[in-house]
């Protein structure tokens, strides 16, 4: 049975080690295999902040991290820390969405619910601390996972990496309310 806990430091390589499978493995069909690796080396990764925020989840499955996600209440949309330049301030609830970031599903683990399981736990929790709309860049992978769960497109982002390559990602939204969680 599949547990959900919030993430801390002790758990940033396993993480790591799971970003990296993820990135890779699930992309096929969605982006080259040179995309694939870029935007994996390049962007996806741990955000520490979130971590150290407690806004951060692993899924585990028989003792093994399946999944990890998490929600933000700061600017950052996306990326790992390796692609801040600066302090990364709150958003306030009132007239800003909260953020749903790095999420990320072991290939061998995919399509068994955990998304929707840590998406679930984000959006309570979002909603715990009085935000009302959700954000989220999603790479296309991830795409099928947010418009199911009710996500509507806002604009497409295109990446330019090393290479150079460009990766597509596509700007997502959703409202939320209380008694829909």
């Amino acid at each position: 049975m599949a547990t959900v806990r919030t993430a801390i430091h002790a758990d940033i390589p396993a993480m790591e080690a799971l970003i990296r499978r993820s990135g890779i493995g699930l992309s096929t069909g969605f982006y080259t295999p040179e995309q694939a690796r870029a935007v994996t080396d390049h962007v996806f990764g741990v955000d520490t902040q979130l971590v150290i925020d407690q806004t951060y989840f692993v899924v585990e499955d028989s003792g093994e991290i399946v999944a990890c996600g998490g929600w933000s209440r700061r600017a950052t949309l996306f990326g790992a820390d390796r692609m801040k330049q600066e302090a990364d301030p709150l958003l306030d609830p009132a007239t800003e969405p909260a953020r749903i970031r790095a999420f990320f599903v072991d290939p061998s683990a995919a399509r068994r619910g955990y998304g929707k399981l840590l998406l679930s736990w984000c959006t309570e929790a979002a909603a715990a601390g009085g935000f009302t709309t959700l954000e989220l860049a999603a790479t296309l992978p991830g795409v099928p996972l947010y418009r199911a769960c009710g996500f509507a497109e806002e604009e497409r982002l295109e990446l330019d990496l090393p290479g150079p390559i460009h990766v597509s990602l596509i700007r997502m939204r959703k409202t939320i309310k209380i008694d829909q969680i």
